[in-house]
């Protein structure tokens, strides 16, 4: 069996050099990576993973947490997205990634310090905790494997944060209905728990505030970012608040449901409602009407919080929270008040 040693000699450099250009450390120089990737396939050079943890106390492999997976949230593939983003960065800096799932009653009889030893991993990437998780106050004074968060604004010495400016984001959507000239915009939240619908409240309730229009706390009704959610918070709205001709929804999903309900109903969007969602699903741009939504770049928050992840594995000076900027992208379920109507 080849070994680095031999792979060394027949590239003509030394072990070390070896390591480091297999391992991703950028003070290899391109051609020298090359050359010993290109030697490596020649000689059939097949690292031993197990001897080289032993020696190094690190497996170059890090878990990937996801948080209640379920069937009725396939249409958003917002997980999918995330892991892609995530796996690609690994991947392209020479680690592996190990993918769990969880949920509150798991954590409680499985820590996330065990979790990680027993699988291990030198760190992890959690996404879909909510404020209340025992992972989320695990991980803020674990120094043993460094961590990042997904859209759960946490801090501490050995945790990162990936998120999108969801109050920003909220804000802009509901403005864009202002601008339509609604005046009665109910929202469609997903639950008290998620640290997303607590900054897209803020935002929307920013919106109304800047533009002068008061915020009434009944016209937020919580649909759990799930189809149905939408769809019953859509029904009580048009029973019980007449008034309204605008929605802002905290998520595509629930939006669907609340489309559903429109239909039920007799009326249509934007005719008698505009609608406008958030995350930019892929189903957004092809349903009926076509979703005017925030679209958030799930992929790139994976991508971060991998590359995020590394470099605190790594030792590197970063800084430990990520926000990126979201965009409004405005299509038919909106339109301006009486406009649609009068057609």
């Amino acid at each position: 069996m080849t070994t680095i040693k031999d792979l060394a000699q027949y590239a003509g450099v030394s072990v070390t050099t070896v390591s480091r250009a297999l391992n991703g450390y950028y003070d290899v120089k391109e051609e020298t990576r090359r050359k010993i990737i290109q030697a490596a396939k020649e000689l059939n050079y097949r690292p031993n993973v197990l001897a080289r943890s032993l020696v190094t106390k690190k497996s170059r492999s890090i878990g990937v947490i996801l948080s209640e997976i379920n069937r009725a949230g396939a249409k958003d593939a917002l997980a999918f997205e995330i892991l892609c983003g995530i796996n690609d960065r690994a991947s392209e800096l020479n680690y592996e990634i190990m993918l769990f799932s969880t949920n509150p009653k798991k954590q409680i009889t499985k820590s996330y310090g065990d979790l990680c030893k027993e699988r291990n991993v030198d760190g992890a990437i959690i996404s879909g905790l909510r404020v209340n998780d025992p992972y989320l106050q695990e991980v803020t004074n674990d120094t043993n494997f460094p961590c990042v968060l997904i859209d759960i604004p946490a801090s501490g010495s050995n945790l990162g944060h990936v998120t999108t400016d969801n109050v920003a984001g909220a804000e802009r959507a509901v403005a864009h209905l202002i601008e339509q000239g609604h005046r009665h915009i109910a929202m469609i939240n997903g639950h008290n728990d998620a640290a997303v619908s607590q900054e897209r409240l803020a935002g929307y309730r920013a919106a109304l505030e800047k533009h002068g229009l008061p915020f009434r706390p009944e016209l937020v009704l919580n649909g759990g970012f799930s189809e149905e959610g939408g769809c019953d918070a859509m029904y009580r709205i048009m029973l019980h608040y007449p008034e309204v001709t605008a929605v802002f929804s905290a998520s595509d999903l629930m939006v669907l449901g609340a489309l559903r309900a429109v239909e039920r109903s007799g009326r249509k969007v934007p005719d008698t409602f505009s609608i406008v969602g958030y995350d930019d699903i892929a189903i957004a741009s092809y349903c009926s009407p076509k979703l005017t939504t925030v679209r958030q770049d799930k992929y790139e928050m994976g991508y971060q919080a991998a590359q995020l992840l590394i470099d605190l594995l790594e030792d590197r000076n970063v800084n430990h929270k990520i926000v990126l900027q979201n965009e409004l992208m405005i299509r038919e379920s909106t339109a301006p008040l009486g406009l649609a109507a009068s057609k």
